[in-house]
């Protein structure tokens, strides 16, 4: 399925921000509306994150954010980007 494919400047931050909300359980429309553009803007971002990430839905793209740390879930998972933005 590809999903130990992993590059720190792979994505976007808009991007991250995609996975970050998609992991947070929210429809493209929900995303659209929260980042203030449209759900084809969402969609397309979806796309290419897919295809940057090599997955093929948002359950393979979120376990693979989950892997590389860049989503952060319940205190679970921690989010080491924010980390490094901050420093």
């Amino acid at each position: 399925m590809g999903t130990d494919y992993h590059s720190a400047d792979l994505l976007s931050e808009r991007e991250l921000q995609v996975i970050e909300l998609i992991a947070a359980g929210m429809t493209n429309q929900d995303i659209a509306e929260h980042l203030e553009i449209s759900k084809r803007t969402v969609d397309n971002h979806i796309s290419n994150i897919l295809s940057k990430t090599r997955t093929t839905n948002r359950v393979a793209l979120v376990r693979w954010a989950l892997q590389w740390g860049k989503v952060c879930l319940d205190e679970v998972n921690c989010c080491t980007l924010v980390d490094d933005k901050i420093a």
